[in-house]
C-alpha cells in the first residue's frame, strides 16, 4: 500500500494572508500519515517574511515541512523576486533517484512549473515517477501546459512505469482528464473511485475541482479530501488524499 496527498499551502499563510500558520501546517499536514506528498505554493525564500515573524522558520519550507518524517524532498523554483522565490516541493519516504523542474511559463508574471522525481519506492520493480503541478488560472495557458505535460511525460516517462502526477491544475472545467486519460493512461483518483474529480477550493465550503491526483500502473483504494476546520484555516485550498495499491 502507498499513500500520497496534494496540497496547495499558499506560501504557509491563512486564506487572504491573515496569518502565518506554517507551524500548524506542519502538524495538519503529518497526521496525513502520506507516504509522498505533493506540494504548491512552497516558499523557498522570503527575506521580508523572515524579518517580519520571530518565528519564521530558518530553513526553507520544504526543508521545514519534511524534518523528521520524510527523508527525501526535492524543490523547484518557479516564481523568484528580489526578497525571495516559490515553487512546488515533493516530499518522500523513499530515496529520490532523480529531480527535474520543466519550466511551463506561458505568461511572463505567472510563472509555472513541473517538478519531476524517480522514486525508488518498495514492491515496485521500476522506478516510480511523480509529477508536481501548478498550472495556470488562464484557460489558454492550461492549455498549452496540458500539452507540456504531456509532451514531458511522453519523452521522460516510460510507459511501464508507475506514474503519479499530482497537484493544483486550477482545472476549472474538467478539460485536464479528457486529455490526460486518452493521452496518457492516466486515472484520477476520485473517478477511479466511482465519482468525479474532488471539489478543493475554497477549502471552508468547496465548489471548484481545481486540485487533483492522478495515478497509472496503481489501483486506488480509497481517497479523500479534508477540508472545512481545522484545514480551512491553514490554506485557501483542501488536501487531497489517496491510498493506492502496488500491482
Amino acid at each position: 500500500m502507498l499513500s500520497v496527498a496534494t496540497w496547495n499551502i499558499h506560501k504557509g499563510f491563512s486564506q487572504f494572508n491573515r496569518r502565518m500558520v506554517v507551524h500548524e501546517l506542519r502538524e495538519r499536514l503529518r497526521s496525513l500519515d502520506a507516504d509522498i506528498v505533493f506540494l504548491q505554493e512552497v516558499q523557498g525564500r522570503h527575506e521580508r517574511h523572515a524579518a517580519r515573524h520571530a518565528d519564521w522558520p530558518q530553513a526553507p519550507q520544504h526543508e521545514f515541512l519534511a524534518e523528521g518524517v520524510w527523508g527525501s524532498h526535492a524543490y523547484g523554483r518557479n516564481m523568484v523576486y528580489d526578497h525571495g522565490h516559490h515553487g512546488n516541493a515533493i516530499l518522500a519516504r523513499y530515496p529520490i533517484l532523480s529531480v527535474h523542474n520543466q519550466d511551463v511559463t506561458r505568461l511572463r508574471f505567472e510563472k509555472r512549473g513541473l517538478l519531476h522525481c524517480a522514486l525508488a519506492a518498495p514492491g515496485l520493480a521500476l522506478p516510480l515517477h511523480c509529477v508536481c503541478a501548478h498550472l495556470s488560472l488562464f484557460g489558454r495557458s492550461r492549455r498549452h501546459q496540458y500539452e507540456a505535460l504531456a509532451n514531458f511525460i511522453g519523452a521522460n516517462v516510460p510507459e511501464d512505469a508507475p506514474l503519479i502526477v499530482a497537484g493544483d491544475f486550477n482545472d476549472w472545467r474538467g478539460r485536464a482528464c479528457h486529455l490526460l486519460a486518452p493521452r496518457l493512461g492516466l486515472v484520477e483518483v476520485f473517478a477511479a473511485a466511482g465519482g468525479r474529480a474532488s471539489r478543493s477550493y475554497p477549502a471552508a465550503l468547496p465548489l471548484f475541482r481545481l486540485d487533483r491526483i492522478y495515478v497509472r500502473g496503481l489501483a486506488v483504494a480509497a481517497c479523500a479530501v479534508h477540508h472545512g476546520p481545522p484545514w480551512s484555516a491553514l490554506s485557501d485550498h483542501a488536501a487531497l488524499s489517496a491510498r493506492l495499491v502496488v500491482p
